[in-house]
């Protein structure tokens, strides 16, 4: 299985008054394509800074990131800003959507990075929100639907660059437990696509979607394999 992620001896400290603080302390991972995976731990466990290194919003003070089978610290920034808007897509906790214009314009965003033609960009928009049920409110602007329907933008969004990587922090942070079990259900019919899934969550019932859970605990993996094990 081609690996779409993987670390080497990924270390990461931040700088403080005190001296450096480690937050990661040598991952060493690799996700193969079509993987769905949950990433769990108590806060400041590293798992968010672990994400946004994958990502390619920081980068580790030592070790190796390899996206796609790049080798990323090896990249320039105009070459590291194509790759990750040609392999991830991206849905955050708090949907990150533009109040004033409508969902086809927001879902149409990333292709707008990619000097696509506005009429190109329209018809894709409109297809990936077809694809996530919501292909007649394509001129209603977020405030007009409901969170959990925000969320399902926000993923519509994420596959407008058919992704091989959706990178999912607690998607149904903000959700109830109907519309979060709707969204789950989305992300596992995407992963049943081929679309490699990795998302962070604090909720077990969340993580039982995934085929596969990694925990983080002080910087450190201390569990990597099936969901239904990481209790035994």
């Amino acid at each position: 299985m081609d690996a779409v992620v993987r670390t080497e001896g990924l270390y990461k400290e931040y700088e403080t008054d005190a001296g450096a603080v480690p937050v990661l302390k040598g991952i060493d991972l690799a996700i193969g394509m079509g993987e769905f995976v949950a990433v769990m731990g108590p806060s400041g466990s590293g798992k968010s800074t672990f994400m946004n290194i994958l990502g390619c919003l920081d980068v580790p003070t030592k070790g190796r990131y390899f996206l796609n089978g790049r080798d990323v610290g090896t990249l320039s920034d105009d070459q590291l800003a194509r790759l990750r808007n040609e392999v991830i897509g991206f849905v955050f906790q708090g949907f990150n959507l533009l109040p004033r214009a409508n969902l086809e314009d927001n879902v149409s965003l990333p292709l707008v990075y990619c000097n696509v033609q506005k009429r190109e960009r329209t018809k894709k928009a409109v297809e990936m929100l077809e694809k996530v049920g919501l292909g007649k409110y394509a001129k209603s602007l977020p405030n007009q639907i409901s969170g959990g329907q925000q969320q399902r933008v926000a993923i519509a969004r994420a596959l407008v660059n058919d992704p091989k990587l959706i990178l999912a922090d607690e998607p149904t942070g903000n959700l109830d437990t109907k519309t979060s079990n709707e969204i789950m259900q989305l992300f596992r019919e995407l992963n049943l696509e081929g679309i490699t899934i990795v998302l962070v969550t604090h909720e077990p019932d969340i993580a039982a979607y995934a085929k596969r859970l990694v925990k983080f605990v002080d910087g450190m993996l201390t569990y990597d394999g099936e969901v239904s094990g990481a209790h035994a």
